[in-house]
């Protein structure tokens, strides 16, 4: 008992603790208010640690000064963003948790003549009069799609609620078992159906489903017949599901609109390159397809968006429904996605323009080069692990293409001590941050989706992690 009254009152007022120099050197960078409840905090936490375990505590960290420095150490972590900069080495290309598609250079300056002034985000400069904001993006639309009429929200999600809502509010939507799909974040389709105020009518089973179902399901409240793109995951063997094409004229008999939700969405055919042949926006608006909605940032590789596209009577709705106003998006988001468009005009500059479509075409002899160059940069840096250059495959990710791996290289890393999993973790926790997979125990670095300039600052960041560990 007399140890813990001792331990007590050697715990340092706060005031003498944020004397210490390596608070005081903070002073000028943050408020004397956060400075001081992080002593509070930490004198607190010492406190409650002497009278719940009664343990003997070291006197050196009961030491005002060691108090100060990791006060100092836990307040200029309120001085980092945040967000920051991550080299993705994982392999997959849009890794949702890493921010999906990163932006084209077009993009990047689009975005900072747009954020550094005033633009004409909802202003007809030739008349004076007020705009659409949607009008900078729907003419190119339409014209990469062959669509009447285009809008745009803030992501895939918010398109199909709002599309939902506008046109099927009180009554009945038709959509396959199969296709009740759960995106990110444990968003489900039939929830965002109730969300609009939409009745779910779901046909067929899970594995097939028929024409002959959507037939028998139709009623006098009837409003849609919905396609849900099963973009996450497939179900393979004994299937059957009904497309679009298939439903457009019993929609037409029936009076009915035909929605199809694609999900990631594609403009351009990349099968050609390794990737399983999806239907691209073009071809669904060209089958008759009335609403068509996709993603702004998975395959379209620009800013987070959801694109609405389809007949201009229905896309009009939309636009004029409350809900399109708490869903619209930003200049910032408007401007990314301009540029990105721009670029499909000329489909071999997006090719090279854009960082997802770049990646996804680069081939596996260019990509085993590249990890050829920074096996033999560890190689020689005589590094305490086993390290190789092993065949690897990369995946699309985003939810979209689950069953496509393309053809890939990667080196790997085995440190001769300490885990691979603390490995992984030291360069996570690196500035800037390196993310990678650990596979079979050993530390796999794959380099498709690592941008040319970077790969200079990963050896160096990789061989100074592991001569640490080492």
């Amino acid at each position: 008992m007399n140890e813990r009254q001792d331990m007590l009152r050697s715990l340092p007022a706060i005031d003498r603790v944020l004397r210490e120099k390596s608070l005081q050197d903070l002073s000028q960078q943050l408020p004397h208010e956060i400075l001081s409840q992080a002593v509070q905090e930490l004198i607190a936490s010492l406190r409650q640690e002497i009278l719940e375990t009664g343990e003997t505590i070291s006197p050196e960290r009961l030491q005002p000064a060691n108090i100060a420095a990791t006060a100092a150490l836990n307040c200029r972590q309120i001085l980092q963003p945040s967000l920051r900069k991550v080299i993705n080495a994982t392999g997959t290309l849009l890794h949702t948790n890493l921010g999906r598609a990163p932006l084209s250079a077009q993009s990047l300056r689009a975005i900072n003549n747009v954020a550094a002034g005033y633009s004409n985000l909802e202003f007809e400069l030739d008349n004076g009069c007020r705009g659409e904001r949607y009008s900078h993006v729907e003419s190119l639309l339409t014209q990469l799609t062959g669509a009447e009429a285009a809008l745009v929200v803030n992501n895939n999600s918010g398109a199909v609620l709002l599309a939902l809502t506008a046109l099927g509010k009180g009554r009945e939507a038709i959509v396959s078992r199969g296709e009740l799909v759960e995106i990110g974040g444990a968003f489900r389709i039939p929830e965002v159906m109730e969300a609009g105020g939409v009745i779910l009518r779901e046909v067929g089973a899970s594995n097939r489903t028929h024409l002959h179902d959507y037939q028998q399901a139709i009623n006098e409240n009837t409003s849609l017949l919905l396609k849900v793109h099963t973009s996450n995951y497939r179900i393979v063997g004994f299937t059957k599901e009904v497309a679009a094409a298939e439903l457009l004229p019993l929609a037409r008999e029936n009076d009915l609109i035909l929605m199809e939700d694609l999900g990631s969405g594609l403009l351009l055919d990349l099968s050609g390159y390794g990737l399983e042949r999806e239907p691209t926006v073009p071809e669904v608006v060209k089958a008759g397809v009335d609403v068509i909605t996709f993603s702004g940032d998975k395959l379209l590789g620009g800013p987070q968006a959801g694109i609405i596209v389809g007949r201009a009577d229905l896309i009009e709705k939309l636009r004029k429904h409350p809900l399109a106003r708490a869903l619209r998006i930003d200049k910032l988001t408007l401007a990314a996605l301009e540029s990105t468009l721009r670029l499909y005009l000329q489909p071999e500059q997006a090719l090279q323009e854009i960082p997802v479509l770049n990646m996804f075409t680069a081939a596996p002899e260019q990509q085993q080069q590249r990890c050829q160059k920074l096996f033999e940069q560890l190689d020689s840096a005589a590094l305490a692990a086993d390290i190789e250059l092993v065949a690897d495959a990369s995946r699309v990710g985003g939810g979209a293409m689950p069953l496509t791996e393309l053809a890939d290289w990667a080196v790997a890393i085995n440190p001769h001590s300490g885990s691979t999993a603390d490995l992984a973790k030291r360069l996570r926790t690196y500035s800037p941050a390196v993310v990678t997979r650990v596979h079979n125990d050993r530390l796999l670095v794959n380099l498709r989706a690592v941008f040319a300039d970077e790969e200079a600052l990963l050896a160096q960041i990789l061989i100074a992690v592991l001569k640490t560990e080492g």
